[in-house]
């Protein structure tokens, strides 16, 4: 089975790398952005086969490696 997990800064945490890609976007004649949030997705193959154990699996690998839970918060997402 697949897990993603997308791991992103927590609102009202500084992003300094989204500032940074915010403007260099805005220099690039990118106007119409507003925000952004610098974050990142793993890819994960697991062996299992029952989806909530995966996924179970995966948000137990965010808590313990993955996220730093305190200023970053994630989302897990399991596939077949």
């Amino acid at each position: 089975m697949k897990v993603e997990v997308r791991v992103y800064p927590r609102e009202g945490v500084l992003d300094p790398q989204g500032k940074a890609i915010g403007a260099a976007l805005a220099r690039l004649g990118h106007g119409s952005v507003r925000d952004v949030r610098a974050g990142k997705v793993f890819f994960i193959e697991v062996a299992e086969t029952d989806p909530k154990r995966a996924e179970a699996e995966a948000r137990r690998m965010a808590e313990e490696l993955l996220a730093n839970t305190v200023i970053e918060g994630y989302d897990v997402k399991v596939t077949a």
